[in-house]
């Protein structure tokens, strides 16, 4: 299904040398990726100037655990059409890699963690080399292609070009520590795909020291119960082979049973402290001691480190092995700093070698530390195996498709009656389908089992749910059943389990697909507003890969009035000020919805584009106070206030106090301003609909932004600046730096507590967002 058998059965390495050959070879090779990972570390702390002092860093005992199981992988079991995910401290690894196979000039060598050069953890976006996965944040890259393989299949299924390939993940066994890890690998999408393929680094330490127990028996039981094949690497070939001597079933045993520190212990011994070590006490210690007496002192050291996770024979058998049915899971138990001074030490994750330690490294590898860079010699094996590599994976180049045109108004009048804006939500997607058909063809949907509830029902009984075969629907002559749950390969919309962090995790894939494969979706994800921070870390790590996607938050604030406490989000409607690539759109209205998610739709799947946060609120809402002009060319110019962050709601010929409202509370706005008229104290209010497209247009201003700023002179021209009252159903920071366009006085009302339950006017009057608050806040900067 995933990919030719015959060509993974022949190990895929497509130099036509022998079985034997290749694997004396693949070692040559990686005792060279070895050296140059150690080297480019080396080179970025002892050897580049350092005016500052400050740590520079790196992780030669992380890189050095993963050289062999990366060489095994790249030179032998890789096809073009596969992506691999390297965990964040091997970057180094994966760097000397590309450089071996000429997709890294040698210039670049001495750029690691420098400005510009070579990124701490690999990254598609910045790195100059071939990354397929941005890591960095323990978990997210690991899981990362889970999704890239439902993203490859969706659009393979729907547009084509995507082609097959594996998908795989190293990742350290300290990772396997993080929820998230467990939360993707329990949600039933994951069990069907058999392109995943997952390598754990079993070094058996963390940062600071050597973990007493591992635990390898219960996280088999663990991915084996969630339905992946489980291959163990524990032993090498050289240990193994001692195994069957006389002596070797005992020493099997006191390997196994020896817990971590005390096997990390003797990696730091002598060849005669070994000697008197290994044995141990007991029966068995005289059989084990009589065995290790039959090797010399290099035999029994080189035994001791023979882990499957280091032994290229064991490796390339198990990537010769994978089960494509299903996902897979390698367990590799390595030594971290393999083949390095500082190989087993408990604190050797961050150390560095000295230059005396380099230069004995290098004679043993067979390199020179005064030439570090130097490749194999031109007709030698190992050059030969390197350019078949690089011909094998080379990828052949996707013509990128331009996304389909986003309408940016569908033209119908203003909804009349009440309404709120998640409601609008379902009803733009519905629109797009009939005004705009190649573009909704393009969307695809997520939720994490909440499309009901966040009005996507009407969407997706059009369009069905996505799944990779086709399903029955055992309800659909069931007359009381309303949301039609129809599973096909055709189908757009993704249903996922409730983790937000996997929805997120897919969203990111499935927004990357126009730089992966040159065909671009239009990805939105819905989840409740309260659980979007859980949610942040991966989107974000997907926005920094290119992933470009709309995340929708609903319901949301202290509206949610009756749900109470931390069910009511406070701190989300500034999230697009902070989040790079990413702009954030609150809207008060529903044809204000329909154009804040036309411009995030048209903003995705190509190189200069954006993601998108909408906020939305079910508060119902009168329709008719957005008063949105019948003249074609006012209603034009409302639709681009609106997607630029701001028009004036109402205007009045001398205010003397504005009031920037935002969302759920503009109507709260409009009656305060009714109340101040009466008073005698005339107030505009402003509809704010993005706050980060205002401070970005503020940053443009002066001249620290290329963002366009004609907004600012529309909404808050210079000659009606007034003390300011803003409000919002969140942290009325998000709306505080508006006062600083005009410099005026200003009182900034939201959200600063815990929400309590309640009917949302004593909700409302508890935060001080109330009407009464408005009208005080605006009479105390007035008179």
């Amino acid at each position: 299904m995933v990919l030719d058998p015959e060509l993974r059965a022949a190990g895929g390495n497509g130099s036509g040398i022998a079985r034997q050959d290749e694997l004396a070879v693949l070692k040559a090779v990686g005792q060279r990726v070895l050296w140059l990972s150690t080297a480019i570390i080396d080179h970025a702390n002892r050897v580049r100037p350092n005016p500052s002092g400050l740590k520079v860093g790196g992780h030669q005992a992380s890189s050095a655990s993963m050289s062999s199981i990366m060489t095994a992988l790249w030179f032998h079991a890789l096809t073009a059409d596969d992506r691999v995910s390297v965990k964040p401290h091997a970057s180094p690894v994966l760097h000397a890699i590309n450089y071996l196979l000429g997709e890294l000039d040698e210039s670049r060598l001495t750029t690691l963690r420098a400005f510009g050069g070579l990124q701490s953890y690999p990254s598609r976006s910045k790195d100059p080399d071939p990354v397929d996965y941005s890591t960095g944040s323990v978990g997210i890259g690991a899981t990362a292609p889970l999704w890239g393989a439902l993203a490859r299949r969706y659009v393979e299924g729907h547009l084509g070009g995507a082609g097959t390939g594996r998908q795989y993940s190293l990742l350290g066994d300290a990772e396997l520590d993080e929820g998230a890890i467990w939360e993707a690998i329990q949600d039933p999408m994951v069990p069907g795909l058999g392109e995943v393929v997952w390598v754990v680094d079993l070094n058996r330490q963390s940062l600071d020291r050597v973990v007493p127990g591992i635990a390898a028996d219960r996280l088999h039981g663990m991915f084996a119960a969630a339905g992946w094949q489980v291959i163990t690497l524990k032993y090498g070939h050289q240990l193994q082979e001692l195994f069957e001597r006389p002596g070797g079933e005992a020493l099997h045993a006191r390997i196994d049973a020896m817990d971590n520190p005390e096997y990390q212990r003797l990696l730091r011994c002598s060849a005669e402290e070994l000697r008197l070590r290994l044995p141990g006490t007991g029966s068995t210690a005289g059989p084990i001691a009589d065995l290790i007496a039959s090797l010399d002192d290099a035999a029994l050291l080189a035994a001791l480190r023979n882990l499957g996770g280091h032994d290229i024979g064991a490796l390339m058998d198990a990537f010769d092995g994978v089960d494509d049915t299903r996902p897979t899971v390698i367990f590799a138990y390595t030594i971290k700093g393999h083949g390095l001074p500082t190989e087993g030490h408990p604190q050797n994750h961050s150390s560095l070698l000295t230059a005396d330690q380099m230069r004995t490294l290098a004679d043993r590898l067979g390199t020179d530390l005064d030439r570090p860079w130097a490749v194999f010699p031109d007709g030698s094996r190992e050059a030969a195996l390197c350019t078949a590599a690089a011909g094998r994976l080379r990828r052949p180049g996707h013509v990128a498709q331009r996304p389909p045109a986003v309408p940016a108004d569908l033209g119908r009048s203003a909804p009349a009656g009440t309404g709120n804006t998640q409601q609008a939500l379902g009803r733009v997607l519905l629109d797009l389908m009939r005004r705009a058909p190649e573009a909704a063809a393009r969307i695809v949907t997520v939720s994490p089992d909440v499309s009901s509830t966040t009005n996507l029902g009407g969407w997706l009984n059009k369009v069905g749910v996505w799944s990779p075969t086709e399903r029955l629907n055992w309800f659909a002559d069931d007359a009381e059943t309303i949301l039609h749950w129809r599973e096909r390969p055709t189908g757009q919309h993704v249903e996922l389990g409730i983790a937000e962090t996997n929805l997120v995790g897919l969203l990111g894939e499935l927004g990357a697909t126009w730089s992966r494969w040159g065909q671009p979706l239009l990805p939105i994800g819905v989840v409740y507003d309260p659980f979007v921070n859980r949610a942040l870390e991966p989107w974000s790590f997907g926005i920094y890969a290119g992933g470009q996607s709309i995340l929708v938050g609903t319901p949301s604030g202290v509206t949610l009035a009756p749900e109470g406490g931390a069910h009511q989000s406070i701190t989300t409607p500034s999230l697009g000020i902070e989040q790079p690539g990413c702009v954030t759109y609150e809207p008060a209205f529903a044809i204000d919805t329909e154009w804040c998610l036309l411009a995030a739709l048209g903003n995705l799947g190509r190189p200069d584009g954006s993601s998108a946060y909408l906020r939305l609120s079910t508060r119902p809402v009168d329709q008719s106070a957005a008063a949105v002009p019948d003249d074609p060319a006012a209603r034009e110019r409302r639709r681009r206030q609106v997607a630029a962050g701001a028009y004036r709601l109402r205007r009045h010929e001398k205010p003397v106090v504005t009031l920037a409202a935002m969302g759920a509370l503009v109507p709260e706005a409009l009656a305060a301003a009714d109340r101040l008229a009466a008073l005698g104290h005339d107030a505009d209010v402003v509809c704010v609909t993005s706050p980060d497209l205002l401070f970005r247009a503020l940053q443009a201003r002066r001249g620290l932004s290329d963002d366009p700023s004609w907004i600012l002179d529309q909404v808050f021209p210079a000659d009606r600046a007034t003390p300011l009252v803003t409000v919002l159903d969140g942290h009325p920071h998000s709306l505080a730096f508006l006062s600083t366009i005009r410099n005026t006085s200003v009182t900034t009302l939201g959200v600063t507590r815990f929400g309590q339950s309640g009917a949302i006017e004593d909700v409302y009057r508890y935060h001080g967002i109330d009407t009464d608050s408005i009208v005080a806040a605006a009479l105390d900067l007035v008179d």
